[in-house]
């Protein structure tokens, strides 16, 4: 599935390049979202494959935090893609006429380094929760996949202001 999903979005990107028909704002949105979608599932699934064949669940703390942050990055920008994807369309089918005079590639530049700088800084929020807890430094966590969640589950104290903090994030990116 993982191999389907990376090459199903290699051809997505492979052909909008190659077309000039598909140069085109909704074209380029979605070979942004194949590009973040292909990095998304690069994060958790070649080492969830190597602990199977391992038979080990053990991640460390700073590979923890690193997979944490561009999980992070990568599934915000995938949401952050759709929303610009969504806006493209509503232009596209609200103004037929003034889309091309909207939607130029400027704007299209613009909107794609906004999401990529919106996902940095909501991972960034999530590393510094995350560096709050000094004590995790020299443990190994018994899993493949780490997220904010489950390193607030093993501070002892002091998570509810984090946990707040967490779903405050989730509220705005869910709106």
């Amino acid at each position: 599935m993982y191999l389907v999903t990376v090459l199903g979005n290699l051809l997505i990107i492979l052909a909008v390049i190659s077309d000039s028909h598909l140069h085109t704002p909704m074209y380029f949105f979605l070979s942004n979202l194949s590009l973040a979608d292909i990095c998304f599932i690069s994060i958790t699934v070649p080492k969830m494959i190597v602990d199977i064949q391992s038979e080990s669940r053990v991640i460390s703390y700073f590979s923890c935090l690193t997979q944490m942050s561009l999980f992070v990055i990568f599934a915000c920008m995938d949401d952050m893609h759709l929303s610009v994807m969504a806006y493209d369309r509503f232009v596209a089918i609200s103004h037929p006429l003034h889309y091309s005079a909207i939607m130029h590639p400027c704007l299209c530049g613009f909107l794609v380094l906004v999401s990529f700088s919106i996902s940095l800084l909501d991972s960034q929020l999530h590393n510094l929760i995350a560096l709050q807890f000094i004590y995790f430094k020299d443990i190994e966590i018994s899993n493949f996949f780490c997220d904010p969640s489950q390193l607030l589950n093993l501070a002892c104290s002091g998570s509810f202001r984090n946990n707040k903090v967490i779903y405050f994030l989730g509220i705005i990116f869910g709106i």
